[in-house]
């Protein structure tokens, strides 16, 4: 079961990460109230589907004032979006996420995967987050850094701390990425969930980590065990969903 973008920060927030400041909105003035609220003159408006590829096909735009949040949204709720990751019938856009935006120094891609046939938690990340991952996954995907996690012994320090360097994070940053990283971990556990992708991780001009994008895939099988989780299905999404 695919989460969207939003309610994947929602869990992520609730683990202790950093995500920007957001609101979801299901019309167009909620949109406009939105933007309103947040202290940044711009904010980022988000088509809510169940599809990657949004910020090529246009489902994801920085606004200057509430008053083009509020249009944008009048312009994609009750639409069928589409995009490379989905059918040609496209994905209902029900929902619009309104967030703060941030000033970005850095992008990273930050993921966890289990890998059924060895029965174990790998991470994966690459120093190329955001809209570049899938060409770096495409043509270079030696680019990406994968560690396996002892399911018994969980993240060594070791291994947070040594991909925290090959990220070229040090310092505050490294601190920051490895406690994120523990909390990621203690999320895809507890959850019992089969993906999650930060792409991208971003490094802010401030020097923060935050979670600009998020997306995570539940094990079906644990839903009984986490009707929490199960709660967040949203059915209108499983139709023109191409993997």
């Amino acid at each position: 079961m695919n989460l969207h973008e939003y309610q994947a920060k929602a869990l992520f927030a609730a683990y202790g990460m950093p995500v920007p400041n957001n609101l979801i909105a299901h019309t167009p003035a909620q949109a406009r109230a939105a933007a309103e609220t947040f202290s940044t003159e711009q904010v980022v408006v988000k088509a809510q589907v169940h599809a990657g590829g949004r910020g090529k096909a246009g489902g994801v735009k920085i606004v200057d004032t509430p008053r083009e949040a509020e249009d944008y949204a009048k312009s994609m709720l009750g639409t069928h979006f589409v995009t490379a990751h989905t059918s040609t019938a496209g994905q209902p856009v029900n929902a619009i996420l309104v967030e703060e935006i941030c000033l970005i120094d850095n992008e990273l891609y930050l993921g966890m995967i289990v890998e059924p046939a060895q029965e174990c938690v790998f991470i994966t990340a690459s120093t190329q987050g955001g809209m570049e991952l899938e060409q770096v996954m495409r043509n270079t995907p030696d680019k990406i850094l994968k560690v396996q996690v002892d399911s018994g012994v969980g993240i060594t320090p070791e291994q947070s701390a040594g991909l925290a360097l090959q990220l070229g994070l040090s310092g505050e940053q490294g601190e920051q990425f490895i406690q994120l990283l523990e909390r990621l971990y203690s999320l895809f556990i507890d959850k019992e969930l089969a993906l999650v992708e930060i792409s991208p991780l971003v490094v802010t001009a401030e020097g923060n980590l935050v979670c600009l994008d998020g997306k995570i895939i539940v094990d079906n099988s644990s839903l009984e065990r986490h009707p929490d989780i199960a709660a967040l299905r949203d059915e209108t999404q499983e139709i023109g969903f191409k993997p």
